[in-house]
């Protein structure tokens, strides 16, 4: 009998005690077995290669039949299954027998696979395939999280967040644990939190490029620019750093003119500043006049749109854009 894995909610594990999931989704074939067992109360659970049971089928047999003196129930695992086991599940069903769960974990199984077609046909028997996540999937499971771990986070930072994981749910999940774990307490990402806390980019040269153009450091900026080859989506994200950060020196500065104590300023920020960063957004609160950030956030938004629609010469006209605002 075939399900969908969001269908697993179906199965009775009285009647249904042999499950075959198939696919890449590794992730999720991961999280449905850990509901499974939880479904299971004083069970004890094994785990196999498929390996091992073909080199000693009847040891297996054995110890699948055999009852535990210390539990119940059995959960039995067998991972990296294929056709070979075609065979033993057909004997394990002729035996009938009662308190365990059998639970086949395999990669891709094609139409034609002995296996996948028992699986199938059998109305006691559930097949489970876990294709790769769709982008809307992705988006919808990262939603979820972000709103039952109560924080802020706009749409599109999920969506730069699951672009840069490749769709890759298990690498999505560990990214957005460790957003969790940053944003306790200010329950909030933003898009420069987004790129610096989590692996997104392996070159971390976009927030200096940021900080030097905004520190008026155009030899530094130079160097960072002819060291790295942005690609189109490197100019997107690196124009959203600048503003994140443009909008940030904004707002200390519009602090600064009110109690005239930088020191204070820089001190009391919400949400707090690197120690690491202090010394450089002093100089660039120093440098960069009120009017001037306000003019500087306005061309940051017609610079995005102009890249979209020029995505074959963005990088040009992107690093002739940061020369001008670092010189000026």
């Amino acid at each position: 009998m075939i399900l969908k894995h969001y269908e697993l909610n179906k199965i009775n594990l009285e009647n249904n005690k042999i499950i075959l999931f198939y696919g890449n989704n590794n992730e999720l074939k991961k999280k449905e077995i850990i509901q499974l067992n939880k479904k299971i109360t004083n069970n004890e659970i094994s785990s196999y290669d498929e390996k091992e049971i073909l080199e000693n089928e009847d040891l297996f047999l054995e110890s699948l039949f055999t009852s535990s003196l210390f539990s119940s129930r059995k959960t039995v695992i067998v991972k990296r299954v294929t056709n070979k086991l075609t065979k033993i599940i057909q004997q394990i069903l002729e035996k009938k027998i009662k308190d365990f769960l059998l639970i086949l974990d395999s990669d891709n199984l094609e139409k034609k696979s002995k296996l996948r077609s028992l699986f199938e046909k059998d109305k006691n028997l559930i097949c489970v395939a876990f294709y790769p996540d769709t982008y809307e999937i992705l988006l919808n499971h990262a939603s979820s999280f972000f709103k039952v771990s109560g924080i802020s986070i706009s749409r599109e930072n999920i969506n730069l967040l699951i672009n840069r994981c490749n769709g890759d749910r298990t690498l999505l999940n560990n990214e957005m644990e460790k957003l969790l774990i940053f944003a306790k307490d200010i329950k909030k990402i933003s898009t420069e939190n987004l790129i610096k806390l989590s692996n997104l980019s392996e070159n971390h040269s976009i927030f200096e490029l940021a900080d030097s153009c905004l520190s008026k450091n155009i030899k530094k900026t130079m160097n960072i620019l002819n060291e790295n080859n942005f690609n189109s989506e490197d100019n997107i994200t690196i124009t959203r750093i600048f503003l994140s950060k443009t909008k940030k020196i904004l707002k200390l500065s519009k602090e600064f003119e009110k109690n005239k104590n930088l020191e204070a300023v820089i001190n009391n920020a919400r949400p707090s500043i690197f120690w690491k960063e202090k010394d450089i957004i002093k100089q660039q609160i120093i440098k960069w006049s009120q009017s001037k950030l306000h003019e500087f956030i306005f061309d940051l938004n017609k610079l995005e749109y102009y890249l979209k629609k020029n995505t074959t010469n963005s990088t040009k006209i992107l690093t002739d854009f940061i020369i001008q605002k670092t010189t000026n």
